[in-house]
């Protein structure tokens, strides 16, 4: 039995490629820093030879899947991953529809406008249009955002099919971040209804006091929520009409990308 474990893990070993191995780590490290790595950091995490890593590194940069910063020594992601992140869902159009709209909506609202999606436990911000205010909000691709506090997380878990909903409720944390957060499933729930109702979601200053952001879903060809769209300003700006306004303004944007989807085509509405 032991011979034919052993006789098993070598041809394993026979098969491997360590190099794609090192490349493969060397982009779920860079993956966790937004602002990039310099070459002498990276091999000592993650322990691989200078040469090795440079090669690798200079690769990646070749083919498009890295870059690198002249000024700052340093490489970091470049969007073709998340290209390939969406062609694993099916939902490589997503991006070709929504790019285009966030800068509408930024040139209709002056707001910074961003896209996101869900990620395996909490929401993951991919794209952006700066706003034209002296003063508007950025954020970095990839980060993390709160599902019971985020207008895009409210916006997608409330049409989520009830099943999907309850796995990520499940993990939910509530974190608080100041008074207005909601810290309770039953209030949360309550929230998410009224957000089938209106269409649209809200963080009213439930993480960050004085920001206000309005988020409406995305539709793929069957129905099931795959993104949202939204926009994040100071509430001094964003007052109780502006908001409506802006809300119907979104709406009628994430309907648009939805039907490029097939959404309003596969389901007749």
């Amino acid at each position: 039995m032991e011979n034919k474990i052993s006789n098993v893990e070598k041809q394993e070993e026979n098969y491997k490629v360590p190099n794609l191995e090192k490349g493969l780590a060397i982009l779920e490290y860079l993956s966790l820093r937004p602002f990039g790595e310099g070459l002498q950091e990276i091999k000592a995490a993650l322990d691989i030879s200078q040469t090795t890593a440079y090669r690798i590194l200079n690769t990646m940069t070749r083919v498009g899947y890295l870059e690198y910063d002249e000024t700052l020594k340093k490489y970091k992601l470049t969007r073709k991953l998340l290209l390939l992140g969406f062609r694993a869902l099916n939902e490589h159009n997503l991006l070709e529809s929504v790019l285009p709209k966030l800068r509408d909506i930024r040139d209709q609202l002056k707001e910074t406008a961003c896209f996101g999606v869900l990620g395996s436990e909490k929401g993951v911000f991919i794209e952006q249009a700066i706003g034209t205010h002296a003063f508007s909000f950025a954020l970095s691709p990839g980060k993390i955002f709160d599902l019971h506090c985020s207008a895009p997380g409210k916006a997608i878990m409330a049409f989520l099919p009830k099943n999907v909903q309850k796995r990520y409720l499940a993990k939910m944390d509530y974190l608080r971040y100041n008074e207005r957060t909601i810290v309770s499933e039953a209030d949360y729930l309550a929230e998410l209804e009224q957000v089938r109702g209106c269409g649209y979601a809200m963080d009213n200053e439930e993480e960050l006091s004085g920001v206000i952001c309005i988020g409406a879903p995305i539709f793929n060809y069957n129905g099931y929520p795959c993104g949202s769209i939204w926009i994040s300003g100071p509430k001094d700006r964003l007052t109780p009409p502006v908001i409506y306004s802006a809300a119907q303004q979104i709406i009628k944007v994430t309907r648009a990308i939805s039907e490029d989807l097939g959404y309003g085509r596969i389901l007749n509405i």
